[in-house]
């Protein structure tokens, strides 16, 4: 005879903190991944995850990192522990030893001369090379360039002012290529025209 009485608590916590994410209207993704992270500390823990201690949710973390476990998984992993243990079990107390981890930030590739060159040279079309051109030299992304309008170069003070430009809606310097491109692909933006 085998006992199933675990296992009836076990689905009333995932079905508990499904209805919890739902609440906080926490994308599809996220809650694949909440449930994921929570069950692998189940499955590490060898028990329910509501009969953890903060220790346990401790030792789980320092294993975790120990086995090399990416910084952006563990954050994750630390934010579905927090949670569920926060939310669902309404037990903040056990994730006071939770920490997320911190990961050194990658410095973007910068292009040489003669990279740059090649990028605006692959291209004919003024509206690429516009393009091409304003997204490097103002480090924009591409949804950034495709709202820039002609209004938002002042070509006198050479400056590129955009909300999409700077997080703060200030104005940028803007190099005389960037100017003389941007202008000359008339009154709408360089990314929207056909």
């Amino acid at each position: 005879m085998t006992n199933t009485a675990p296992a009836a608590p076990a689905r009333t916590l995932r079905q508990r903190m499904i209805e919890d994410m739902n609440l906080h209207r926490l994308s599809r993704a996220t809650q694949r991944n909440y449930l994921r992270d929570v069950s692998r500390f189940a499955t590490w823990l060898g028990r329910p995850p509501d009969m953890a201690t903060d220790e346990d949710l401790r030792r789980y973390q320092i294993e975790q990192t120990e086995t090399g476990i990416g910084a952006p998984a563990m954050n994750t992993a630390v934010s579905a522990l927090r949670f569920f243990y926060t939310r669902t079990l309404d037990r903040p107390d056990l994730t006071r030893k939770l920490h997320r981890v911190k990961h050194p930030r990658a410095l973007p590739t910068v292009l040489s001369r003669d990279e740059v060159t090649r990028m605006l040279g692959a291209t004919t079309s003024l509206k690429h090379q516009a393009i091409l051109s304003v997204a490097y030299e103002a480090g924009l992304r591409a949804s950034e360039v495709s709202h820039l309008r002609v209004r938002d170069v002042d070509s006198d003070r050479m400056l590129l002012r955009s909300n999409a430009a700077r997080a703060d809606g200030t104005a940028m310097p803007c190099s005389r290529r960037i100017c003389s491109c941007f202008c000359a692909s008339g009154g709408r933006s360089a990314a929207s025209r056909g």
